[in-house]
């Protein structure tokens, strides 16, 4: 399983919290690339209740991450 950030991206707005099977649908819902399923798919934990993409990507960087000061602009 490999994630990027323009595929983690396209289930960011997913509606968390999830399971495996309710982001598989909704990945198939919006018509996410085949590597967003096929990564959805290698989750082992079926019944596991993940809160954000983070629980599924723990490198997914978050605003944080980015040094943009938002009050600058």
């Amino acid at each position: 399983m490999y994630w990027t950030l323009e595929l983690a991206s396209k289930i960011e707005d997913a509606p968390w919290p999830a399971t495996k099977e309710e982001l598989l649908d909704y990945a198939n819902r919006i018509g996410a690339p085949m590597e967003v399923i096929e990564n959805l798919q290698e989750i082992e934990d079926e019944d596991e209740v993940y809160e954000s993409i983070e629980d599924i990507w723990p490198d997914y960087p978050t605003k944080e991450d980015f040094f943009f000061d938002e009050e600058e602009y």
